[in-house]
Order: structure tokens, then sequence, then C-alpha cells
């Protein structure tokens, strides 16, 4: 399985909105700031997690981005999936492994099964559990 860092940042993001949500919306700037990451990239990362409804957004000054899902309710595989693209050609039913291998590949039933048990893992650890 191949997270990217897109899917990381993604992960990371939602988490510093949840520990700092005090009742007004965050701005990416803040969570740019906290966590190391260009605003640009946050906004690209959170256009993708609004369209996949974890978060909500609020225009103009004092604006900015909270989270439309209790933390208790958002799996960290829902995040990654909303934000890793699947990759083109396999043959998984879940478009997140990242095997490459021949189609006679004897090793690829191995990668294919490791990726979704780190999903599976993934699914049951939620954004208030970190």
């Amino acid at each position: 399985m191949k997270f990217s860092t897109k899917g990381r940042y993604a992960v990371m993001a939602v988490c510093d909105l949840a520990r700092h949500h005090d009742g007004r919306p965050v701005a990416l700037s803040e969570i740019a700031s906290r966590q190391k990451i260009s605003v640009s990239y946050l906004e690209q990362i959170f256009a993708q997690l609004r369209k996949a409804h974890f978060v909500n957004s609020v225009r103009g000054p004092g604006g900015g981005y909270f989270l439309a899902v209790k933390p208790s309710q958002i799996k960290i595989s829902e995040v990654m999936t909303a934000i890793e693209h699947p990759v083109r050609g396999n043959h998984d039913e879940d478009g997140v492994f990242a095997t490459r291998g021949a189609s006679d590949d004897p090793t690829r039933p191995l990668w294919e099964e490791v990726g979704r048990q780190v999903l599976d893992y993934l699914g049951k650890v939620t954004i208030a559990d970190l």
C-alpha cells in the first residue's frame, strides 16, 4: 500500500483541526504554521476533505475550517482514501494498493494482503484516538 505525503498531511491537518477547534473556524495559516505545511498545499487537501464532507468552511475575516463530523467518527482510513488517488491499472477493488508487478507476479497476493491489513488497521483508528 502506498500512502503519499498528501495523505499523511491530511491526517495531520485533521488531527490539528480537531485539537485546536475552540468554537471558531480554524484558519489554514494556523494549521500550516503548527504543522510546517504550506498553505497552498493545505488548500488542496482541504478542498478534497470538504468534498468528502469531513470539513466545512466559513469565508471572510475570521473564517476558516471546522470538522463536519465528530473526531470519534472519522476513521484514518477514510481520510486517507479521500485524499489518495487510485493507482490506475491495478486489479484491486479498493483502488489504493500500489502493486505494479507483472500479472503473473507470485508476490502480488502478498503485497495486496499487506495493503488490506494496513487499511483494516487504519479503519479501526479514529481522529479522536490520536
